[in-house]
């Protein structure tokens, strides 16, 4: 069987990393950022490779994001072919465009011929497809066509980020066969845990990890040791899925096979890790309504992403406005209103997101479904009831000592039990119809949720004012 090119090892192991380029917090030390923009101001290529060469890949992409858009370009044109392109797998996808786009795709070509097939893809998904085109052209053919098959596969599936380096025998084969193959070939993988068995046709018939190769004799074949490889991964399956199944059965790599059951390519846990990483900070900016952003995105592109949920808060502020258009005349009469009704509101709004928040994590978690949404929601109602008697009696005291009137007291503490019991209803409702209608309630959930603590807040404040002094 034919293996393919693997990690180097720097790339998939743990090589010593450069403590020293961090300060105490983790970030990268201004001394060593001055070495190194010294050494780009004076184009000493020596010093560069002294100071920058030996880095891990993730210590490279830190300091490519703390320096100069001018120095990340002069620093890649200096270290020529010395440029460690696994790089740019560890920075935002802003400085990576950037990078990639001032580089000829001849050296692109040239760089991800050395990277493992994940990283490659990573780097290469990003460019439009006529650069893809141009630099898939100057490959060998069979990367050629392993690059290309990963790239056909859609954004945050298994099959974009599977590599497809690994080693595969027959089953017919023998322990001591598989040995030899594997102290023979040059093209294995340099780092793997698992062999995979495929038969002809490369459908996936069993795995065994290495420590069963070292416990079985050399005549045992390869069919009496394997077992069935019972998480095999489709490479269409969503990217965040898959993650879900290294998690449940604790996986350190899994197979990933096509429609057909055929092998093409493997998943391991470093890529999973990632994936893990970059969900939960999507699900963090989508909460937020800033989508994608990232922290190198330009001021035009941050505005962007940020302006459609601003016009669908200012919307929904108008909603809440018309809400205390409704009682002008109470207001007017008592202006000690106007002062505390942002309290009730404020508190509820603050109530609800924190109930959205646990209710969005636990649906991207798959940890809330139809069996214990009754009994979530039982405990957020008891909660919202619970901590709204709270903050009652506080705010009650409060404004009731603030103002010297102990009816305005009572009234906020009444509008604070009912706002903050709804919020956490809210909170954990809007949620659960989102993702029932086929909506990302990560994405919608905030707005709606601040709407309705808004618009309950100022109706039951001001409502019982008005109905407790007569006012109507």
């Amino acid at each position: 069987m034919e293996g393919q090119d693997g990690h180097s090892p720097e790339a998939s192991g743990h090589p010593h990393l450069h403590a020293d380029i961090y300060d105490d917090d983790g970030v990268v030390r201004s001394s060593f950022l001055a070495d190194v923009g010294a050494a780009l101001a004076a184009h000493d290529t020596q010093a560069l490779k002294r100071d920058v060469g030996s880095l891990h890949q993730s210590e490279l992409g830190h300091l490519l994001e703390a320096l100069s858009a001018e120095q990340r370009r002069t620093l890649v044109e200096l270290l020529g072919s010395d440029f460690d392109f696994s790089a740019l797998t560890e920075v935002d996808e802003a400085i990576r465009l950037e990078i990639v786009d001032s580089l000829p795709n001849e050296q692109i070509a040239q760089a991800v011929q050395q990277l493992d097939s994940d990283d490659a893809v990573y780097i290469l998904e990003d460019l439009d497809e006529q650069d893809q085109d141009e630099i898939l052209a100057q490959l060998p053919f069979t990367e050629r066509i392993r690059l290309r098959r990963s790239l056909d596969y859609p954004e945050e599936t298994a099959g974009r980020r599977m590599q497809t380096e690994f080693v595969a025998v027959p089953p017919f084969w023998t322990v001591g066969q598989t040995i030899d193959y594997m102290r023979e070939d040059k093209n294995l993988p340099d780092r793997f845990s698992q062999i995979f068995v495929i038969d002809p046709t490369f459908k996936l018939l069993g795995a065994l990890d290495l420590d069963q190769i070292l416990r079985s004799k050399r005549a045992v074949k390869i069919e009496d040791v394997m077992h069935e490889t019972r998480h095999a991964i489709p490479a269409s399956m969503d990217q965040e899925e898959a993650a879900r199944e290294f998690e449940q059965y604790d996986l350190l790599s899994a197979a990933v096979v096509d429609e057909n059951d055929r092998l093409v390519g493997v998943l391991t846990i470093d890529d999973v890790v990632d994936v893990i990483q970059e969900e939960a900070e999507e699900d963090l900016l989508r909460m937020g309504g800033v989508g994608d952003e990232e922290l190198s995105d330009t001021v035009l592109t941050a505005s962007r992403s940020r302006v459609p949920w601003l016009l669908v808060n200012l919307f929904t502020a108008f909603l809440a406005a018309s809400v205390i258009g409704l009682f002008d005349r109470t207001i007017e009469h008592i202006v000690a209103l106007a002062v505390l009704m942002p309290i009730v509101a404020g508190m509820g709004g603050n109530a609800g997101s924190q109930t959205m928040t646990v209710t969005v994590r636990a649906l991207a978690t798959r940890n809330l479904d139809i069996y214990n949404a009754g009994r979530i929601i039982r405990r957020e109602m008891g909660v919202g009831f619970l901590n709204g008697i709270i903050f009652a009696v506080l705010i009650g005291i409060v404004a009731g000592t603030w103002f010297q009137n102990a009816n305005l007291g009572g009234i906020i503490a009444a509008a604070m039990v009912i706002n903050m019991f709804v919020a956490a209803l809210a909170g954990i409702l809007i949620p659960l119809l989102l993702h029932r209608l086929g909506a990302d309630p990560a994405v919608a959930s905030a707005v709606f949720v601040t709407t309705v603590t808004d618009v309950v807040g100022f109706f039951a404040f001001l409502g019982l004012a008005t109905w407790w002094f007569g006012l109507l």
